[in-house]
């Protein structure tokens, strides 16, 4: 089957390609009216039309599930607004800020937590203005010594233009690195060109660049040659991938994806719990489900591809580790404190052993 050339955007063009029954075109309408619709070349070229379950299309053909909607959803469901001192910055953490550069995507993911936030419509880039005031923010707070450009997503502005930014943000004397949050690696790898390599070098600060994939399918040919364009020319990566039902939520699946990623030359360093974003709730997992899956994985797989379960709190407090514990205090008379440790095949252990 001949792939696009073009991204795709509208409802039409996904029956027209296969990837969606012409008798939800109604119904996908709604849905792309309210929520963006982008899946690259790519991304298309990935998904497999014979398979309605395909954990491709799952996280990026839109379904009319999005229309339903529950008591617990937020359309800010992490807090970005209650953190955002001045527009384009959210400052959640002492040393640390999100700077969010750009309100659109290469790809727009069916559970994305800012989907009320970005998409065509929206404000493309911060104004000269807004940037000017951003930029100012982080100068005045000393403090902060990590910047993460995000969004949307921050590789889809221009070589040039990144280099400026990355300039910018190198030349403040307490900023220390700067990390940049992306699915274009993946999703659109041709945009990881020479020039937009060259872009991430400054001097004055390390980039990092955390890369988002959840599922190994996702991590081409294409796409592991862009990320090794980034490390080797010295910028490090790490992943962050979401739990998402159908697609990652079994031990084969995420073993496979973390493995990927650490061939790939990629350190794994989150999974997120799915947000209580609007029209997700088909999506999410419990978080029952990805204790248990985490505590699948601790003896499957080498510590270099174990991720954090993390579950980032709604209203702006932060993430918070929810995996699976170990550790338990032994109900012990003794006067010394003795500790169950339960392994990775679930047997208990003392900690000290006895004598």
């Amino acid at each position: 089957m001949n792939i696009p050339k073009l991204t795709i955007r509208q409802p039409v063009q996904l029956v027209s390609e296969g990837l969606a029954p012409a008798a939800a075109l109604p119904e996908l309408e709604k849905v792309a009216a309210r929520y963006a619709v982008a899946l690259t070349p790519d991304v298309v070229a990935l998904i497999d039309r014979s398979d309605p379950n395909d954990p491709i299309a799952l996280q990026y053909v839109p379904s009319a599930k999005e229309l339903d909607s529950e008591p617990v959803d937020r359309a800010d469901p992490i807090g970005d607004a209650a953190r955002s001192p001045v527009e384009g910055i959210v400052h959640r953490y002492p040393d640390r800020v999100l700077f969010k550069l750009v309100h659109v995507c290469a790809v727009y993911c069916r559970f994305c937590f800012r989907r009320e936030m970005v998409g065509p419509g929206k404000e493309n880039a911060l104004t000269a203005d807004v940037y000017a005031r951003a930029l100012d923010y982080i100068h005045e707070h000393t403090e902060i010594w990590e910047v993460i450009l995000t969004g949307g997503d921050p590789l889809m502005l221009s070589p040039r233009r990144m280099a400026e930014v990355m300039r910018d943000l190198a030349a403040i004397p307490h900023v220390k690195i700067i990390r940049i949050h992306t699915r274009v690696p993946v999703v659109d790898p041709s945009r990881i060109s020479e020039d937009m390599v060259e872009a991430f070098r400054v001097k004055g600060a390390t980039t990092w660049i955390a890369v988002h994939a959840n599922h190994a399918r996702e991590l081409t040919e294409e796409a592991r040659a862009a990320c090794a364009r980034l490390i080797d020319a010295g910028i490090p990566m790490v992943s962050q991938s979401v739990l998402l039902r159908g697609v990652n939520d079994n031990p084969a699946a995420l073993e496979a994806l973390m493995r990927a990623f650490v061939e790939c030359r990629i350190k794994p360093y989150y999974l997120h719990q799915g947000d209580l974003a609007p029209g997700t709730e088909h999506l999410r997992t419990t978080i029952a489900e990805g204790q248990q899956l985490m505590r699948a994985i601790r003896g499957r797989l080498s510590g270099l591809c174990q991720p954090e379960y993390v579950l980032d709190i709604p209203g702006g407090f932060g993430k918070s580790p929810i995996g699976p514990g170990y550790l338990s205090q032994a109900d012990d008379r003794h006067a010394d404190l003795r500790y169950r440790v339960v392994d990775y095949c679930g047997d208990v252990h003392l900690y000290p052993p006895e004598p």
